[in-house]
């Protein structure tokens, strides 16, 4: 057994061209792999960005609505109905929407207004690095993420623009808030957003729920679920299953990065088991002997799949290191790419058994050998 290292380290490292263009493959593979379910666990995230740091037991919401960015619109009366269930703490009206944002030189630019109640705060910036949020309160008083300074006309806090008509000024700067779908995140204090977005005053986008302590989501849910008639009343966690689910999959963007995904593991496959394949074929002499040495079909199995597991173990630390570079340049982009610990352990997996299953078509190769062929040279 100690000898199956040896022959597969040598068989893998005898032709080095042949070597490289295998551990290319699987870097390929690897990397393409890992950027595409990195972009989907980015996506994932960015879409339920503001449902995660939402202080919300409960989301009461329009009929049919998918996203929290959904356009829909109810009754904001619903908010005292709700109010008085036993269970409730307090039920704080959510007013979002998009609106146009004309900056200084004259252009305009689509924005998407967030409406923070910073008495209550439901919802409110995070990551605000510079300016105080409290400040929101004053009358045109705006948050903006900082990554959008370009396309907002904004150096610095203290400037200027108009959304509707209405001049704002720019009072703090939050770090990492960025859209998905790259239309900007601006806060504004909730008395004013209905003006920003053109909201009746008795409507209001969604109503966030929080419960006492010592409530029982479950009671209170089917309570406020009989109250609020045809609108829909979901837990924090059914929401962002439902946005996650109605961003990646209802618009096709999932299905584009899976099938990214799959061609990676399909590329990788056919580039490993055409050089595996071609590999053992110049050393069938070696294996022949091998077999009229008395070897068994086991052991030479195990020197081919240990030469497969050297190139799977080598191709994936590289493509993790590449990995790892990608992920800090994206880090402030748009969409920046995640990658967790599971899907690390994920990928040397499928990389494993990518290259292990690369090998099957050698194995078949070697064990059709004749042994007697090595007596006939």
């Amino acid at each position: 057994m100690s000898l199956v290292p040896t022959l597969a380290s040598r068989n893998l490292f005898h032709d080095r061209l042949r070597f490289v263009a295998t551990l290319i493959g699987i870097v390929f593979s690897v990397v393409l792999v890992m950027i595409q379910m990195g972009l989907f666990l980015g996506f994932g995230r960015m879409v339920t960005t503001m449902i995660d740091h939402a202080s919300a037991d409960l989301w009461v919401l329009p009929k049919g609505a998918k996203c929290f960015e959904d356009p829909s619109l109810l009754d904001a009366k619903l908010r005292d109905k709700v109010t008085s269930v036993d269970g409730v703490a307090s039920v704080v009206p959510l007013v979002i929407g998009f609106s146009d944002w004309r900056l200084e030189s004259g252009e305009t630019t689509p924005v998407f207004v967030v409406g923070a109640d910073l008495r209550d705060g439901s919802l409110r910036p995070w990551n605000v690095v510079e300016g105080d949020v409290r400040a929101l309160s004053q009358n045109g008083a705006v948050i903006v993420d900082r990554s959008y300074y370009d396309r907002l006309g904004v150096s610095k806090i203290g400037s200027t623009a108009e959304i509707r008509g209405r001049h704002v000024k720019v009072v703090a700067l939050t770090d990492g808030i960025r859209s998905f779908t790259t239309t900007p995140y601006v806060f504004v204090d909730l008395k004013y957003a209905r003006t920003y977005t053109g909201t009746f005053p008795d409507r209001a986008s969604d109503l966030l729920v929080r419960l006492k302590p010592d409530a029982d989501r479950d009671t209170v849910l089917k309570a406020v679920r009989a109250l609020v008639g045809e609108h829909e009343v979901l837990t924090t966690d059914e929401f962002r299953s439902r946005s996650r689910s109605f961003w990646l999959f209802g618009t096709g963007a999932g299905a584009a990065l899976f099938a990214g995904a799959l061609l990676g593991v399909i590329v990788g496959t056919v580039i490993v088991a055409q050089t595996l394949y071609s590999s053992t074929k110049d050393h069938l002499s070696e294996f022949a002997t091998l077999r009229a040495m008395g070897s068994s079909n086991g052991y030479i199995y195990r020197v081919i799949i240990y030469q497969a597991l050297l190139n799977a173990i080598i191709g994936f630390v590289i493509a993790t290191a590449i990995g790892t570079v990608v992920v800090e340049m994206t880090a402030k982009s748009a969409l920046p790419i995640v990658i967790t610990p599971w899907l690390i352990a994920a990928l040397f997996v499928l990389t494993v058994v990518m290259c292990v299953a690369s090998a099957i078509g050698a194995i078949v190769r070697v064990v059709r050998i004749d042994p007697a062929t090595v007596f006939m040279r």
